[in-house]
């Protein structure tokens, strides 16, 4: 059921990404702005800085790095809360610009391969529905491939998203192959000449080395039929999960050759800042950023716009 009236104004990306990461920014602008009051900044205080960007998830050498730059040319001075958090959203873009960059289609290639990977729970499945929506507002045909076999919830979820957006679903029954799944979704897909086919796959850590092994599988015969593909290979990240994303996008770079990030749940957490520890760790491209579950609530990833959200600047 949903209960938005048509009277409720839309809320514009900055404030929705703003207003989402409210739980991280406001735990670093609180803190922030308890070490900074009636003291003069000294070492004792940037160590207390740093502890707090560290808390946040931002990783150690962002948070020494910021730390340092709020240091510079400023001790034995009053600083301000609103200081502080301009060189926080200072260095915090530094890192993540670079990283910032869209998905680009590659019409060249049709259809355009998108394998998606992630443990469960990361928001897979609900990332290709939103996905395949993007795509088809952009007048591409889409085709989704039900992958994650294990799970009839999520071959369930995943049809619904095609009933929703009109775009085919290639499935089978829960527990079939997943790798034949993706071979005949491919094959599908070129014989109806699709522009985008997002694969799902099955996302279960815990049983690390048969699921990499058969992530490993469904890569190689994908490449029996294209030996370009998969063109996009994206891992969905959970923001909650802090720094266990670390590990994850170890783990499945390794086994899929990651190209890209889509992070999820940043309204769900105060560890918003993981994205950066993220972005300096693996210099890995960041397409979409998730902070809702609306359709609209899934945007291109831009570090400016993240940068003064995390540090709590009105924008």
């Amino acid at each position: 059921m949903n209960d938005t009236t048509p009277e409720t104004p839309k809320l514009s990306w900055w404030r929705r990404l703003s207003d989402g990461l409210k739980r991280t920014s406001s735990s670093l602008g609180t803190a922030v702005a308890d070490l900074v009051t009636k003291r003069k900044l000294d070492r004792a205080m940037l160590d207390d800085i740093e502890d707090v960007l560290l808390r946040a998830d931002l990783g150690t050498s962002v948070a020494v790095r910021i730390a340092d730059a709020v240091g510079t040319g400023r001790y034995d001075k009053a600083i301000s809360a609103d200081e502080v958090k301009d060189v926080v959203a200072t260095e915090v873009e530094k890192v993540l610009a670079p990283v910032a960059r869209p998905l680009e289609i590659d019409t060249a290639r049709k259809p355009f391969v998108i394998l998606v990977v992630g443990v469960n729970g990361s928001g897979k499945t609900t990332t290709i529905g939103k996905l395949s929506q993007k795509f088809a507002s952009e007048g591409r045909n889409v085709m989704l491939a039900a992958g994650d076999t294990f799970r009839a919830a999520a071959i369930e979820q995943l049809k619904v998203w095609g009933e929703r957006t009109k775009t085919p679903v290639i499935s089978g029954a829960q527990g079939s192959d997943s790798a034949s799944l993706a071979f005949n979704a491919l094959t599908a897909a070129k014989e109806q000449a699709t522009d985008v086919l997002l694969i799902d796959t099955a996302g279960r850590l815990q049983n690390k080395a048969e699921l990499m092994k058969e992530l490993e599988k469904v890569v190689r015969v994908i490449r029996k039929l294209d030996d370009t593909a998969p063109h996009a290979v994206l891992l969905v990240l959970d923001a909650t999960v802090g720094q266990n994303a670390l590990s994850q996008v170890e783990a499945f770079h390794r086994t899929a050759g990651v190209t890209g990030l889509v992070m999820t749940k940043l309204d769900g957490t105060a560890r918003g800042g993981i994205l950066v520890a993220l972005a300096e760790k693996f210099k890995l491209p960041v397409h979409f950023i998730g902070v809702g579950e609306g359709v609209d609530d899934l945007a291109p990833f831009t570090a400016r716009d993240f940068a003064r959200a995390i540090a709590g600047i009105e924008s």
